[in-house]
């Protein structure tokens, strides 16, 4: 597929190392370098299969734990014992602690009620069940959405013995049609917006489309911990301006939009 998308993505190195060392509920301050490395290098080729351009600091977290998984596999000289070094492993845990900090105190002053700014006046639909569910939806992160996506794709990999060769929509025309979706739904299931896609290319389609209008503002995306399902909820409200004209084909408007 000759398309290349350019998100802003939400989260950076540190929280994808977070999220992996979450998701596999290690200690922090003991990782098992050898695991997490492999998995944050699986977590980066399922980013560039979906043609989103990396940050270069994922390369270089990715260079940095991989050196970190060579001085742990090489044997201890008697010298490097008798000299306490510290443990290879404190290079990324340093960071992540201070990363930790920040997004805590970040957080906590996104939560503070702000005069005269992020006001508005509208309701969103996710307030018609405040009362019912609000405790229990969390909001995912970008890895979340990936770890969602793959088993999207193992389940119709699974099922499927021929793919369908059809022509492949652009993302805009993708946009539109999960906007028109939502719009009278207000809520959908995440895995129930693929249902309608008969090809990977489809399916990649619909996922990077989903990234978009969440970067704009005009869908919101939650997860159950109980059993980790994803909803996705339309806010109709963008963060842009004005959402680019789908049949507006100039590169000013491609730069504005992604």
């Amino acid at each position: 597929m000759d398309l290349s998308v350019k998100l802003e993505i939400y989260e950076g190195p540190l929280d994808l190392l977070l999220h992996l060392i979450k998701k596999n509920e290690v200690d922090i301050y003991d990782i098992p370098v050898a695991l997490i490395t492999t998995q944050y290098l699986h977590y980066l080729e399922s980013m560039k299969s979906l043609n989103i351009e990396l940050a270069g600091e994922f390369l270089l977290m990715a260079a940095t734990l991989t050196q970190i998984k060579s001085k742990m596999l090489l044997p201890i000289s008697s010298d490097e014992t008798e000299a306490e070094e510290d443990d290879p492993r404190m290079a990324i845990v340093r960071p992540l602690l201070e990363h930790m900090k920040l997004r805590d105190a970040a957080e906590a002053l996104e939560r503070r009620e702000l005069l005269n700014r992020d006001v508005f006046l509208r309701e969103y639909f996710l307030d018609e069940f405040e009362d019912e569910d609000e405790e229990e939806l969390v909001p995912v992160s970008l890895f979340d959405l990936i770890d969602s996506f793959r088993r999207v794709l193992l389940r119709v990999d699974s099922g499927r013995d021929i793919e369908i060769q059809i022509e492949l929509k652009t993302v805009e025309q993708r946009i539109q049609e999960v906007i028109e979706l939502l719009k009278v739904s207000g809520e959908e299931s995440f895995e129930d917006l693929f249902i309608e896609d008969r090809s990977r290319l489809e399916l990649i389609l619909t996922f990077l489309s989903l990234l978009e209008l969440a970067r704009i503002g005009l869908i919101r995306i939650f997860q159950h911990p109980a059993d980790l399902t994803i909803t996705v909820f339309y806010t109709g409200e963008s963060r842009l301006t004005a959402v680019p004209d789908p049949d507006d084909t100039s590169d000013e408007n491609e730069e504005d939009y992604f």
